[in-house]
């Protein structure tokens, strides 16, 4: 439990990055950036974001947990310190996407790992819980920002910020203490299957290639739909006619429902199969895109965004439970790692296109058309996937759950 506490304080207030849509008009009026800029900026954050996450199992086997999490809560404070005192584009990018992102990367991995040692029958729900905290981080954050926005100013905002993740991540530190779990862990579970070292080792270098792309695929479509939401939801509400309080209350509804779909996916894995999962979650954000089409009013616009992320949250719930399920618990960092640089490559995808499309049509309705057209390509790759975890990896589960008993 203290493991699971210490995750979600490790990786909450790094969540706010699905609420950057809230910064959008501020950080345009005070820097003088278009909406293309702004997608740009939050599409680095994610490809930096991704490559701290890569980082992040190299790192945990060479430090202690503690040590890894104090530096990942001081590189986000220092990258949003300085995104606070930015002047222009590039220092807000190096600020905010380069060093803000990386730090969240890395904690977000270690946590995942971290919670993936510890033996539990309901491995689908917990890794739903974890991947659940960005965008709870965003629901919670995303009134508050709006809120100081106004009172104390963009700069003064990004800095209380930065001083939260500090707090934050010192009280994961201790939670945690210095000693590695992650390194402690995984050695007891080698040490205690001697026997069966052999079979496990082939697991260590990613063997089951074909699960792994058709997964990354799947959680590639759902993403670049889910991210063009979570990245300008306060901007596509606006379009549609909503006022910026009805924006801002819509980002957190929308971020609300993102972690419930986060957290639902990871337990419906502990009782169905990924293709039916993913499959249902692609139909689900593919319906919240046609009603926005169909009937277009900030209403609307407000349920359908949260539709079409609620898909999203459901695939990436289930990715992190099918993770648990058809990977050893010791390989989960580094799998999971590998699937977000689809994460990363979707950022940088729908959302940028969709700032670009606005600057040029002042709309999101074509945006809104080429998400609805990815889920249905996420329809069919998702049918193709298992309907059970194979035999060999849940062979290969059991020693480890053996070790950590």
């Amino acid at each position: 439990m203290r493991l699971i506490l210490a995750a979600t304080f490790a990786n909450l207030p790094f969540g706010t990055i699905y609420a950057f849509s809230v910064f959008l008009k501020s950080m345009e009026a005070m820097l003088s950036l278009t909406r293309s800029d702004m997608g740009l900026i939050f599409g680095l954050c994610t490809v930096m974001f991704a490559l701290g996450m890569n980082i992040a199992p190299v790192v945990y086997t060479r430090l202690s947990t503690g040590v890894v999490l104090i530096l990942t809560c001081i590189t986000g404070t220092l990258g949003l310190a300085l995104s606070s005192q930015a002047q222009g584009f590039w220092s807000l990018l190096f600020g905010y996407a380069i060093l803000f992102g990386l730090g969240g990367g890395v904690a977000f991995t270690t946590a995942q790992q971290m919670v993936n040692l510890v033996p539990t029958k309901r491995r689908g729900l917990v890794n739903g819980y974890v991947v659940a905290l960005y965008p709870i981080g965003a629901m919670l954050g995303a009134p508050l920002l709006g809120w100081s926005v106004e009172q104390m100013g963009l700069r003064q905002t990004l800095l209380n910020l930065g001083l939260v993740i500090l707090f934050s991540g010192l009280i994961a530190v201790w939670l945690t203490g210095l000693r590695s779990h992650i390194t402690t862990a995984a050695s007891h579970a080698t040490a205690a299957t001697p026997l069966e070292t052999t079979a496990h080792q082939p697991y260590l270098g990613m063997t089951q290639w074909p699960l792994f792309f058709k997964i990354s695929i799947v959680f590639f479509l759902a993403a670049s739909a889910g991210l063009m939401v979570m990245s300008q939801s306060a901007g596509i509400v606006q379009s549609y006619g909503g006022g910026t309080q009805f924006s801002i209350g819509a980002t957190s509804f929308i971020t609300g429902m993102i972690a419930a779909a986060r957290i639902t996916g990871g337990w419906l894995m502990d009782r169905f199969s990924l293709r039916q999962v993913m499959t249902a979650a692609h139909i689900w954000s593919l319906t919240g895109a046609l009603m926005l089409t169909i009937w277009p009013s900030p209403e609307v616009a407000l349920i359908a965004l949260a539709m079409v992320g609620m898909g999203y949250g459901f695939v990436s719930g289930s990715t992190a439970g099918g993770i648990g399920m058809h990977w050893p618990g010791a390989q989960f960092g580094i799998v999971a790692s590998r699937i977000y640089i689809g994460w990363c490559v979707a950022a940088v995808c729908l959302p940028v296109l969709a700032g670009w499309l606005f600057d040029w049509s002042n709309t999101y309705r074509s945006s809104i058309w080429i998400a609805a057209a990815v889920n249905v390509v996420g329809i069919g790759f998702a049918m193709r996937l298992p309907k059970r975890p194979t035999q060999t990896s849940a062979q290969l589960q059991r020693p480890v759950d053996k070790a950590l008993n």
